[in-house]
């Protein structure tokens, strides 16, 4: 059987195939169809989101020590998150076998750095494999179940945007039912206390060398014989990249396996060409090994080391030529910026909070991070998830030492909190801070594509589960002062704020409003019953073209330079109410959908 499949939804087939018994994984693009598509299979695997990267890696692990195979997936800042069970996982080996996919983002286009993964694999001292396309996503994902088991090893598993995205023709197989293996105590080998870890660590190096051994034989890793005076060396998307440039006028050492690297291979490579090409994205993995052995080669000397190589980049940094395309004016181009979906809950919170004065706003990762442009500017620092309320306390502390008025106020987003802001918040509450800090709860995972998580409700699969009250949570932590609000009754959230800033001890302000765009659970229904079913129109008699609406920064709304009306996109507006609450004549009303 042939489909048309995304790398993504290979990967999961190639999960199915390989008679994975459970998958766990923490939504971020581009990896999170990989989960979803995983939690298709529900009469063969076990798929869940977790609260965050770090918890999905330590479940899956306990899932391959019980004998399963079992497969974690997240994108390369997750596997930042989870490099602390990884490294050890490292030194134990596995039971069933064990593959972390790592979906890295050179370009990116939906994260906050551009880090090469590839590096984690060669620091962490395990195996790891990189597709180029949809097929061989699916193969080499069971490929990377048998040398986890064969050679005692977890498997990172590197893919990137482009093929995590791409579609490709891919064949698909039956399911073979691996079975559960027995579970053994041994505690030399699952108890990673000094003195087993010593004994770890020697078999490890022992394993590097079978691994070794393998990458150079392995059909992983081939030669394309074609014109030898150029060589290119390359892996995963660049691969492709690569033969769009080239075609038949240059060879190619294909690497699929690509940790640790095949050095013969490379040298059997590099004696038959006479120019080599070293093409891969973000950091020169492949080039500094080559250059070690003394291997002359063209790499970041000619290739960018930040974005993605693309045939145009490739093309333009070989031949200094750009194939022909449409011309046109860039100064005509209107620039469209991100901003927060017609309706977003998030939209009345940053308009108010954009207008206090002597305070740093602390943000984090999410669809809420918009908050830091035009017309709100209010967001000052984004780095991690989860981060937001740790950097707000700590900068709060340097701002009590100046005896200044500033003020901190921490904003998160509901499954951000869940993920790593939790013990931010004990931290706040430990250390006796005096922030303010912001649960935007919008009542699910919205900026990765609406997953549950356990605020919602329902797990990945469908099933009904305990949900966190966030207020109770909250009060758990240890903090004494907490107000839920409506994000878009902006009196509420004026009042909230200067409940707060009049504080001198932590607290916490939970909006909880929905996404805009989310499928409505029977317990939305019953709590948000009115959402979303009355617009807002302009009574352009009464409207006197004051703008103040626009700087509501809702792209419903549009403003004629002409007429010097507002005007509202009908087929936009959900009846958010934030636009009619700041129109000074009222010159703004709701009537029904």
């Amino acid at each position: 059987m042939k489909k048309l499949m995304t790398g993504n939804e290979a990967i999961a087939r190639g999960a199915y195939e390989a008679g994975v018994k459970f998958a766990c994984a923490y939504p971020g693009t581009p990896s999170t169809e990989i989960l979803e598509n995983i939690a298709t299979y529900k009469d063969s695997i076990l798929a869940e989101w977790a609260p965050n990267e770090k918890v999905a890696l330590e479940a899956t692990i306990g899932a391959s020590v019980a004998g399963a195979r079992s497969l974690a997936s997240m994108k390369h800042v997750g596997v930042n998150v989870a490099a602390d069970p990884l490294f050890t996982y490292a030194y134990t080996g596995v039971n069933g076998g064990l593959v972390l996919v790592t979906a890295d983002e050179p370009g990116q286009h939906s994260s906050q750095n551009e880090q090469d993964n590839r590096n984690y694999a060669k620091f962490a001292k395990i195996a790891m494999l990189e597709p180029s396309d949809s097929q061989e996503a699916k193969d080499m994902i069971k490929e990377a179940f048998e040398i986890s088991e064969k050679y005692d090893t977890p498997v990172l598993f590197r893919v990137t945007t482009r093929v995590c995205h791409s579609k490709g023709i891919v064949n698909c197989l039956d399911r073979e039912e691996i079975g559960i293996k027995e579970y053994k105590k041994d505690a030399k080998k699952f108890v990673s206390v000094p003195a087993h870890a010593k004994l770890m660590r020697v078999k490890v190096e022992e394993r590097t060398k079978d691994l070794l051994e393998f990458s150079n034989t392995t059909k992983l890793n081939f030669f394309e014989w074609n014109d030898k005076k150029i060589g290119v060396i390359a892996s995963g998307g660049s691969y492709r990249f690569a033969k769009e440039v080239f075609g038949k006028e240059a060879s190619y050492l294909k690497l699929g396996f690509t940790c640790p690297l095949p050095l013969e291979k490379i040298k059997e490579f590099a004696n038959q060409v006479d120019k080599i090409y070293v093409i891969e994205e973000n950091d020169p993995y492949i080039e500094n090994e080559l250059r070690i052995m003394g291997i002359d080669c063209h790499g970041k000397d000619v290739f960018p080391y930040n974005g993605e190589m693309t045939p145009d980049v490739i093309r333009k940094s070989v031949y200094n030529e750009m194939k022909p395309s449409i011309e046109y004016n860039e100064e005509l181009v209107v620039p469209r910026p991100p901003t927060l979906c017609a309706g977003c809950p998030h939209r009345g919170f940053f308009y108010e909070l954009g207008k206090r004065k002597n305070v740093m706003i602390s943000g984090d990762i999410g669809c809420y991070t918009l908050g830091f442009a035009e017309p709100y500017n209010a967001m000052d620092l984004t780095i991690c998830m989860g981060a937001s309320m740790s950097m707000g306390h700590g900068a709060q502390k340097v701002f009590n030492m100046k005896n200044n008025d500033m003020r901190v106020v921490s904003v998160l987003g509901d499954s951000t909190f869940l993920h790593t802001g939790i013990n931010s918040l004990l931290d706040v509450a430990y250390n006796r801070s005096n922030t303010i800090n912001v649960i935007l709860d919008n009542r699910i995972t919205a900026m990765t594509g609406h997953q549950q998580n356990p605020g919602t409700g329902y797990t990945l699969q469908g099933m009904p589960t305990k949900q966190v009250d966030l207020e109770q949570l909250v009060r758990a932590c240890g903090i004494d002062k907490v107000k839920t609000v409506d994000p878009n009754r902006l009196d509420d959230v004026k009042s909230a704020f200067d409940w707060a800033f009049d504080l001198d001890e932590p607290c916490v302000i939970i909006t909880r409003w929905p996404c805009v765009l989310k499928k409505f659970s029977d317990q939305d229904k019953e709590e948000f019953k009115d959402a979303f079913k009355k617009q807002c129109v302009v009574d352009h008699e009464k409207c006197i073209g004051c703008r103040k609406c626009i700087k509501t920064g809702c792209p419903a709304l549009s403003f004629n330079k002409e007429t010097k009306k507002t005007t509202i996109n009908k087929d936009q507006c959900v009846g958010c109410e934030v636009c009619l609450q700041v129109c000074p004549v009222n010159a703004i009303t709701k009537e029904e959908n």
